[in-house]
């Protein structure tokens, strides 16, 4: 062997000597990461339940994909991280884009008023512009919000047909003056892709998105197509887990009807942040939070929440939609995308706190933790009362024990969580509460924030609490005069029938409710804020009911008795 050989092989071994513990430190490292994120993924996604996918990126690479839980309970198949999920309003991100696309080509601009694409629709005298619908700043109603949208789960409908519902309902605000979340916006964005580039939504998201990236396993949700891997959604009825009621994959449209997987996101937002899709001066847009008129920060970009993770700048979006719930977190800055995809609705595996964990453990960031306090009742007393904000919606914050709740008109009650005599956190959730004194230290408001997004203020009011409901004793013999089916709106039932000695309700495609007496014709539920009224014409035979929900009185005709 020549001399100068010797040398150059020697100095090989000397480099990998040096470079092998470097790489055993790495993957040490990396399996350690590996081990903390299945911790904290798999104490929430049990085995035996609905589960999640989730795929964790560093610096473009893959460094975590799993699957957690069952993708079908009835069959017993496990989840896969190949699996496809419905995204909800994750979809609303494809839906900005692509109007960035077209406003890259210089088919519209983001100040044009809604109304040079769609001219019959009602602005009410208001200038509302495609960065107004964008950004959830139009004041536009969301049909979301509407309890009579409820009934029409089953429904088909056209995209006009489903501006139609919104459409002459009066403005929540001026345009550009405050934030909600809207999915009306969505919708009429959705159909302004349409008139501009003559294609339906689902055909521009496909041939403009999916096709060109490769992303083979996601598609605009349709109950009739065969799709590979796709998989049914849970949520919680009495006793366990059941069925998502069925849902209409018309109605959610480009506001969150597209379904995918963990990697075909991570394919996406691949392509979005290299600038593949849209130029970098459009995504900076998209990825700045809109300004309200009065210079507060919206905290919402295009599609997108802006915000950061102790100190970390982060661009996420969650999404939920029946049966299914799903976040993904991007911090660009630090080279980290991940998405966590559920088939369950429930508050208590909300995915959202478990992408901010996980986020934070690639980062090496200990989460701060919310250290619980308990209160005497003195403290919390004050606290109860009903708050309203500038929209006249209510809030309810009572206490049962030692513990306060908090509960907005017409919908559930959630668990708060004392940090201090003011700070309070949602037990399942990441916002947090403050309750606002004067220099008297009396309680006049409080102030509701999630990570994200402007704080909802609330001011307290001298209106009484609602008075709790009183469950009576009702001879269940009357249940058998109400059992039958009432119809709410054509496709929409809700059945009455009579378990021994309760009485049940179920609204078509959702789970059974009990109803609890607080007469011998007017009856209350537990799990949300609504009450059922039965209506007896002269003779005293049950013709009807009528459902106060969210300050709306929806009655349904008795259409059939057992």
């Amino acid at each position: 062997m020549k001399k100068h050989s010797f040398f150059l092989v020697l100095a090989a071994v000397l480099s990998l000597a040096s470079i092998a513990p470097a790489l055993s430190a790495q993957m040490a490292g990396r399996e350690d990461l590996a081990k903390k994120i299945d911790a904290v993924i798999s104490e929430v996604y049990k085995p035996d339940q609905p589960g999640a996918a989730i795929i964790v990126q560093k610096d473009g690479k893959t460094v975590f994909r799993r699957g957690y839980g069952m993708a079908d309970l009835e069959l017993g198949v496990p989840i896969a991280p190949d699996m496809v999920f419905r995204l909800g309003s994750i979809t609303k991100q494809f839906t900005a884009v692509s109007i960035l696309m077209l406003a890259q080509e210089g088919k519209l601009g983001l100040q044009d008023e809604i109304t040079k694409f769609l001219p019959d629709y009602p602005t009410q005298g208001r200038k509302i512009t495609v960065e107004h619908l964008l950004t959830h700043t139009s004041g536009i109603q969301s049909y979301t919000d509407m309890p009579e949208w409820l009934p029409l789960w089953r429904k088909d409908f056209s995209v006009k047909e489903l501006i139609d519902l919104f459409k002459d309902k009066p403005m929540q605000f001026e345009p550009g003056e405050r934030w909600a979340y809207n999915n009306s916006g969505y919708i009429l964005l959705g159909a302004i892709i349409e008139k501009v580039s003559g294609e339906s939504y689902e055909q521009f998201v496909d041939g403009h998105i999916f096709k060109p990236l490769g992303m083979k396993d996601s598609y605009y949700g349709n109950t009739e197509r065969i799709i590979p891997r796709r998989i049914p959604g849970y949520q919680m009825g009495k006793g366990g887990f059941v069925n998502a009621p069925y849902l209409s994959m018309t109605q959610p449209y480009a506001a969150g009807s597209l379904i995918s997987t963990v990697d075909d996101l991570a394919i996406w937002s691949e392509a979005v942040f290299s600038g593949e899709l849209v130029k970098k001066e459009w995504l900076d847009r998209a990825f700045t939070a809109y300004k309200l008129k009065n210079g507060e920060s919206s905290g919402y970009g295009f599609g997108w929440f802006i915000s950061d993770y102790q100190g970390h700048r982060t661009i996420e979006h969650g999404g939920g939609i029946n049966g299914f719930s799903a976040y993904e977190m991007a911090l660009p800055d630090d080279g980290i995308f991940l998405a966590i995809l559920t088939n369950s609705t429930i508050a208590a595996r909300n995915p959202e706190p478990r992408a901010v964990t996980v986020a934070g453990l690639i980062l090496g960031i200990p989460e701060p933790e919310g250290k619980p306090v308990s209160l005497a009742a003195k403290d919390i007393d004050p606290l109860a009362g009903v708050y309203v904000d500038d929209r006249k919606e209510e809030r309810y914050i009572t206490r049962e024990g030692g513990t306060l709740y908090s509960q907005r008109r017409g919908q559930g009650r959630y668990e708060l969580v004392a940090e201090s005599p003011t700070e309070f956190f949602f037990k399942d959730n990441l916002s947090r509460v403050r309750f606002i004194k004067d220099a008297a230290g009396a309680v006049t408001g409080l102030r509701v924030w999630a990570r994200y997004g402007p704080a909802q203020i609330y001011v307290k009011t001298d209106k009484p609490l609602p008075a709790p409901r009183k469950e009576v004793s009702v001879d269940p013999k009357i249940f058998d005069r109400y059992a039958g089916d009432y119809e709410l709106n054509p496709g929409f039932t809700i059945t009455i029938l009579r378990r021994g000695d309760k009485l049940i309700s179920q609204a078509t495609g959702q789970p059974e409710v009990e109803l609890f007496p607080e007469s011998e014709t007017r009856f209350f539920l537990k799990v949300v804020d609504a009450q059922v009224d039965f209506v007896k014409d002269e003779s005293g035979r049950v013709t009807g009911l009528v459902l106060h929900q969210g300050g709306m009185d929806l009655p349904a005709k008795k259409t059939k008795a057992p």
